[in-house]
């Protein structure tokens, strides 16, 4: 495995991941009445606990995508 193979594979994560989180926020922005009410079937969320749980889902997945999908790739370009 080369370098540039690890180096575009990280860029296109960090692509994939930043694409899944934009979806994920899109959903959560347009669809939220839907996506309550589906979760609320399963277990019982108040609205308020319900956008603490997305919220801080978002924030620690773009924090690992930063982590550990952009800074390695950054950090290979730096080198190379």
């Amino acid at each position: 495995m080369t370098i540039e193979l690890i180096r575009d594979v990280l860029a296109w994560c960090s692509v994939i991941n930043f694409s899944i989180l934009l979806l994920w926020f899109m959903l959560f922005s347009f669809a939220y009445n839907w996506l309550y009410k589906l979760h609320s079937k399963c277990f019982t969320l108040s609205e308020a606990k319900f956008d603490t749980i997305h919220y801080s889902g978002m924030g620690f997945y773009k924090l690992c995508i930063l982590l550990f999908n952009f800074v390695p790739y950054l950090a290979i370009r730096i080198v190379i």
